[in-house]
């Protein structure tokens, strides 16, 4: 089934590539709204035969009911109005995803046009292939949000947990898979990977984001062929946009002090600046389980960015960014004092120093006679510099990677066929030290693509893509990708999507709480040209999902349901069943993941939303010893949120979650007291917030998360004995610390 999906793909590039130029990462949209005007008795009626255009071969015209609907490139950013009461009218088009309302006075020209819509926290347009959940920033301020690993608490789509009971780092999961499975971009380019795939999450600060775009299952070729649970794309706030201070502190009761400071500087109506600073410090020792090991690491983060905007008349744009990281966290047992060395202290301690710098580019240039054609180049480079010590476990690393991404986009006889062309290639050397072994890595990827986006109609469209990569390790990739979407009705939408990943495990940074153990490290080599001796991973994804929006009592609502499937061709598993190993191996087929769920939105009463979600995630792993559920992942998930805002500007919000048992790896030949039940109890958390809005300037909000202080017990496995055989504290099923009381203020100018 695999290979004649594959060569119908590569059948499809080869027939179309002759007629088409490069593309830039846009979609083709259809624009739907109604146009009314005023009548007697202050009531309205539909402006019938109005005449909707973007050029003299693109239009359409309003029906008896004022309705329109109309396909447009997603890089115009408006459409024309025409009729003999409106004479001609241009209307900018701020969010193309939502059905336009515009209410025109009689007889009068262009002036007190009213929009009206009801937005929201998480929207998810009808109109394209690919279902993507946009989190905006009214979702993202619904909780403290301190970074982007904890920018998904209010998300039923994506689990966030502990890695260990020690570091105090945070990873997340998407349709059951860990987050190294999610593509992280920043601005559709590559953000958190390799040696910062896990602690890269917590280096851009939430008050940065502006909004979060989140898919599941394979996502553009375009991308690159990683990706195979989805993307999770971040949006900074953008200078050209944005007020011109915005400051954000935080301080909870656990001793986490935080200050992020934003400004913009407008230089001109082309070129504008933003500056970035963010200073963290957790400053206050806790043991709220007490079992003599710090909850959190003691440590400080500092972080500064600046990026350029420039967009020019003639359709030319210039971004620049640079940002540099330094984190320094020290933890472990309650006497261990940082200035000592850990392995050498008789207090076992954990001391980890990351130094990292970022550095990006976008140039593109829109035709303006030719809207729908434009060319893009993305440029990046990254140095990440490590020194860590977990008792008596040394973890160095260092790694420098260099990105470039060519993307030219061009229509084929009509605006209903897009096609996109381009070409890439990305770079990565990586040398860790774990203890006295060095592992080099030396990754050089060149590669091709194409992405053909047709409309059928306003009911059906696809994205069939295909990318042809050589790596210099693994040889060819091919990855062939498909989204199709059918709308029977404008208000329900079913979507179906089938592609190919393939991936390089990072084993270390992946799997960084097995430096929290006293396991023994075995990497079983089969390939000798490979990462670590170990082959590539290769996977399928395939999914359906539909998505209906509806009104009941007048008030709007959402429902979405999805499913997919993940087979995996080649893995690299982790297998952590022996008590004293941790072994990392290939195996080939009979992994899979099942990911089904469903969550509806609605706005019960004004501004009163609720949120309602069920998940079930079925991943199998096929052990050498057998296929077993993936361990310290949960089966059932249960997730439901409150949100209502007062007219006096008073905000609260309300996130509890249950979750099922999860089953944890054997600890049978451990000593009785060493030993941890088969699978975990299913547990409740409690978090919520409340906000109040003086001004349009200043913002007050006082939350609690894991208000229950339901908490993992024991966290650590023979936390009395660190430097024994069955020391562990990689194990976490649950929350790994208590109730979490904090306060903090926004305000802006």
């Amino acid at each position: 089934m695999s290979k004649v999906f594959k060569n119908t793909l590569f059948f499809l590039f080869i027939l179309l590539s002759h007629k088409v130029i490069f593309a830039q990462q846009t979609n083709f949209i259809l624009i739907k709204g109604t146009i009314l005007e005023k009548a007697k008795n202050n009531t309205e009626e539909p402006l019938r035969y109005a005449k909707i255009s973007i050029d003299k071969t693109t239009y359409t015209y309003t029906d008896l009911d004022g309705k329109f609907s109309l396909s447009i490139p997603d890089t115009i950013q408006y459409i024309i109005v025409e009729h003999q009461h409106v004479q001609r009218d241009t209307i900018q088009l701020a969010d193309k995803t939502k059905e336009l309302q515009i209410v025109y006075p009689l007889y009068v020209k262009m002036k007190d046009i009213t929009i009206r819509e009801r937005k929201f926290s998480t929207e998810i347009s009808l109109l394209t292939p690919q279902k993507v959940e946009n989190i905006n920033e009214r979702e993202l301020l619904r909780a403290a949000c301190c970074n982007l690993s904890e920018s998904f608490e209010t998300t039923p789509s994506v689990d966030v947990s502990f890695t260990d009971a020690i570091t105090g780092y945070k990873q997340i999961q998407l349709l059951g898979l860990a987050g190294p499975y999610a593509l992280i971009t920043r601005e559709n380019m590559p953000d958190i990977k390799g040696l910062g795939v896990v602690t890269g999450l917590s280096f851009t600060p939430g008050q940065w984001i502006e909004s979060i775009q989140l898919s599941k299952g394979t996502g553009s070729v375009v991308n690159g062929f990683e990706g195979l649970a989805g993307q999770i794309n971040v949006e900074w706030r953008k200078p050209s946009e944005h007020n011109n201070w915005n400051l954000n502190i935080y301080q909870s009761a656990q001793g986490r002090s935080e200050l992020n400071v934003y400004k913009t500087i407008k230089l001109n109506n082309e070129l504008s600046t933003g500056l970035f600073f963010h200073a963290k410090s957790n400053w206050k020792k806790m043991d709220q389980n007490n079992d003599l090991f710090m909850d959190s690491p003691l440590g400080n983060t500092w972080i500064a960015a600046n990026r350029w905007m420039y967009f020019g008349k003639k359709g030319k744009e210039i971004q620049l960014g640079v940002k540099y990281t330094s984190n320094a966290n020290w933890g472990g047992q309650w006497a261990y004092d940082n200035k000592e060395i850990p392995q050498k202290a008789s207090p076992w301690g954990m001391n980890m120093n990351i130094q990292r710098l970022d550095a990006w580019s976008k140039i593109g240039k829109v035709f303006v006679k030719k809207p729908w054609k434009s060319m893009g180049l993305q440029l990046a480079i990254s140095n990440h510099e490590q020194q860590a010590a977990f008792g008596r476990k040394t973890y160095n690393a260092s790694e420098q990677t260099a990105y470039a991404n060519y993307i030219f986009q061009t229509i084929v006889k009509h605006t209903g066929n897009v096609l996109k062309l381009g070409s890439s290639f990305s770079y990565t050397q990586r040398n860790e030290k774990v203890n006295a072994v060095l592992y080099p890595i030396q990754e050089l990827v060149p590669g091709i693509f194409s992405e053909y986006t047709h409309t059928f109609s306003s009911k059906l469209n696809m994205i069939a893509g295909l990318r042809i990569d050589w790596h210099q390790l693994y040889g060819l990739y091919i990855t062939p990708r498909l989204h199709v979407r059918y709308a029977p009705k404008e208000s329900f939408a079913l979507r179906a999507s089938i592609g190919k990943s393939y991936r390089t495990a990072s084993i270390f940074a992946e799997n960084i709480g097995y430096f929290s153990t006293n396991r023994n490290l075995q990497i079983e080599s089969v390939y000798a040209h490979g990462a670590y001796g170990l082959k590539n991973e290769e996977a399928i994804n395939a999914g359906i999902n539909a998505t209906y929006k509806f009104k009941l009592n007048y008030r709007n609502g959402i429902f979405n349901a999805d499913y997919y499937y993940t087979y995996f061709i080649q893995q690299v598993v982790a297998d952590w069943e022996n008590t004293n190993q941790l072994r990392f191996y290939n195996i080939a087929k009979n992994s899979n993941a099942h990911s089904f769920q469903c969550q509806i939105d609605y706005e019960l009463i004004r501004k009163f939303d609720i949120r309602l979600a069920y998940r079930m995630n079925k991943v199998h792993v096929a052990y050498q010893s057998g296929k077993k559920q993936n361990p310290l992942n949960a089966l059932h998930r249960y997730f439901s949120t409150l949100s209502y805002t007062t007219r006096s500007k008073w905000t609260g919000d309300v996130t509890v979650v249950y979750t099922g048992k999860k089953r944890i790896p054997s600890t049978s030949s451990n000593p009785i007291a060493y030993q941890l039940p088969s699978y975990s109890p299913s547990f409740l958390t409690l978090n919520a917030q409340i906000g109040k809005t003086f001004s349009k300037q200043l913002e007050f909000y006082l939350g609690a998360e894991n208000i229950t202080n339901y908490m993992q017990r024991p966290a650590i496995v023979a936390s009395q004995d660190p430097f024994g055989n069955y020391f562990d504290s990689s194990l976490i099923w649950g929350p790994a610390m208590g109730r979490n009381i904090y306060v903090g203020m926004r305000w802006k100018q």
